[in-house]
């Protein structure tokens, strides 16, 4: 067994929590404007890039561009960006207060994850038919023998139910934070 396949999968977890990050919960988080990009001098520019994101209470974001040219394109990035935020201006800073989630749009979010983890345990799962395949052919090439054949596979099956435990895990604490009003 190699040992990318336990990276890859580690990597597969990773991109799950920061796409979980993107999904709106109750709580302000600057890695919900990861997706947001601000046209800046003809250049699509990710926000973190051309402000600072802060975090001033559980509920609001404040945004402040290093540029104070770059208030009105951070503010029409921010409402076509389809967040649903409505930043107001406020001399050098744009604040956005998020309001509260209403029980559709909680169960709505819900289920996004729910999707997302999915995905995840998909790629763990082709991480291991991909591991599997590799040892089959390897198996016929250097002539391995069933039990050593059959040891590398189990050996894999528990790092894929591993990873797809800690999906599960992840998932599990994310629905919970939607959820929570």
């Amino acid at each position: 067994m190699s040992a990318s396949a336990e990276e890859r999968m580690k990597k597969a977890i990773e991109n799950l929590s920061r796409e979980f990050a993107r999904v709106r919960t109750g709580q302000a988080n600057p890695a919900m404007l990861d997706s947001v990009h601000v046209d800046y001098y003809g250049t699509a520019t990710p926000i973190s890039q051309v402000a600072a994101i802060s975090v001033p209470d559980s509920r609001t974001l404040g945004i402040s561009p290093w540029e104070k040219a770059m208030i009105p394109a951070v503010d029409k990035a921010i409402r076509a960006s389809g967040l649903g935020l409505n930043p107001m201006t406020e001399g050098s800073m744009i604040r956005m207060v998020l309001p509260p989630l209403t029980e559709e749009r909680r169960k709505d979010l819900a289920k996004i994850c729910k999707s997302l983890a999915e995905d995840a345990r998909v790629a763990v799962r082709n991480i291991r038919r991909d591991e599997n395949d590799s040892l089959k052919r390897k198996a016929k090439e250097e002539s391995l023998s069933q039990d050593q054949e059959k040891k590398v596979l189990e050996t894999v099956q528990k790092l894929t139910d591993k990873y797809i435990a800690e999906v599960d895990k992840v998932f599990a604490a994310k629905e919970k934070e939607i959820l929570t009003v």
